[in-house]
């Protein structure tokens, strides 16, 4: 079958750490070079008066962020810093050994926004990123791009959240993964937005992907020339409709998996699958600042828009000798309520889950279900500074070798925010 991924190749360490900092380079150089033109309101004496002559051009904000984690178990330890199910032991003792200890600022997180007026209406950017190294740099502290993203009044472009999430979802926490089971992705898109506001329509093409799971069949020979063929976007949209208290937005997505079999020697595997999929979620608020937040996704072939999923496409065996690969279908739910004790004080708790059925030529160990649960105290002196506690449950059940096993976690979180605005004359 295939393995998606996105073009990155082998590179030597030091040319990667160059071209990295070079990015850098020219960010800030071009940070540089716009503040010079600018004024902060705190550079005149009067600053409300100096507000209501400007208008905003930049906003420059982040945070510094710090992770003390103990895990009572085992974790991959390329994802040692976040609680991700699949990442748990499929068999005992594959991470061994368990109950340790781990720092990480690598949620550490740089900000960047621009807004300038056109004949064409605003022009909004948005230049965003972390130190979350994933894919070929999982495990790293390295530059790990979030958003890269431009808005002209109804029409948008870049890399940011698939009208498929909803990032509102995400409950009041400060660790970085967050619950499983919901969709969140920050993809390469183009997008139309005929209604803007709390009530909102989205529609965007979106870069196409996924991931295959070969099972049983992993080492045959046939599959090697088995590639992916994305030859179409895939197509989400979203509709919020917002109100007094809160919300409730239905989000979908469609999309083609199609592999090629370049070898023309033997019997053609080239296929595809549809993908789909359908989520209702919802914000409502309680009392004065508590919140309620749940969501609810099923679809098939759509793992990679959901958080800590595995594969879109499993094998299937047909009879005793043919097979074909089909998207897989999935399930996920979230629920979660935030609580604000006073002006100081916050916390969250909830439980959320992914759940796939497994096609019948997939490994025995293949992930099947995950389970998440956490709750947290969140210490805030001032509205820059954050403490937090927080205690975490993972579960993890394989398809159908009888395998489960569980995790819990203590983490403490240090934030520490950082922000500026700059104005041009009116």
């Amino acid at each position: 079958m295939f393995r998606y991924v996105d073009n990155v190749r082998s590179r030597d360490p030091f040319d990667s750490f160059l071209s990295r900092v070079n990015i850098l380079l020219w960010v800030l150089l071009i940070n540089v070079s716009a503040i010079a033109q600018l004024t902060t309101p705190d550079s005149t004496k009067n600053t409300a008066a100096h507000a209501n002559q400007k208008q905003l051009a930049m906003e420059i904000s982040g945070f510094i962020l710090a992770d003390v984690i103990y895990d009572f178990k085992q974790m991959d330890a390329k994802w040692f810093d976040v609680p991700r199910p699949t990442k748990l032991p499929a068999y005992k003792d594959q991470f061994a050994p368990g109950a340790q200890t781990y720092f990480s600022v690598r949620e550490t997180r740089f900000i960047t926004k621009g807004y300038a007026s056109t004949p064409l209406g605003l022009l909004s950017t948005w230049f965003e990123f972390d130190l979350f190294g994933s894919g070929a740099d999982a495990g790293q502290t390295t530059f790990h791009l979030r958003h890269a993203y431009g808005e002209l009044g109804k029409f948008g472009a870049g890399q940011t959240w698939s009208p498929f999430v909803d990032a509102d979802v995400f409950p009041n926490a400060l660790e970085y993964w967050g619950p499983n089971g919901m969709p969140n992705i920050r993809n390469l898109q183009i997008r139309y937005m005929p209604i803007q506001g709390d009530t909102k329509l989205t529609i965007a093409l979106e870069k196409p992907g996924g991931t295959a799971d070969e099972g049983l069949y992993s080492d045959r020979i046939e599959l090697q020339n088995v590639k992916p063929h994305f030859t179409i976007p895939d197509l989400s949209a979203e509709y919020r409709c917002g109100r007094s208290w809160g919300y409730v937005e239905l989000a979908g997505i469609l999309r083609q998996l199609k592999w090629k079999d370049l070898d023309s020697t033997g019997k053609d595997l080239s296929g595809k699958a549809t993908g789909w999929g359908l989520t209702l979620s919802s914000k409502i608020k309680v009392l004065q600042k508590d919140a309620i937040h749940i969501q609810a996704v099923y679809g098939q072939g759509i793992e990679n828009y959901i958080r800590d999923a595995p594969s879109d496409v499993g094998i299937k065996t047909i009879g005793t000798s043919s097979i074909e690969g089909i998207a897989l279908p999935v399930i996920g739910f979230v629920s979660y309520y935030d609580h604000y004790w006073n002006k100081k004080f916050s916390s969250t708790i909830g439980y959320s889950f992914v759940d796939i059925k497994n096609s019948n030529a997939q490994s025995p160990s293949a992930f099947r279900k995950g389970d998440y649960a956490m709750t947290n105290l969140i210490y805030s002196p001032d509205k820059n500074v954050l403490f937090e506690l927080e205690l975490q449950y993972l579960k993890r059940k394989n398809f159908s070798d009888g395998w489960s096993t569980d995790d819990p976690r203590i983490q403490f979180t240090f934030r520490f925010n950082f922000s500026q605005k700059f104005y041009r004359p009116a």
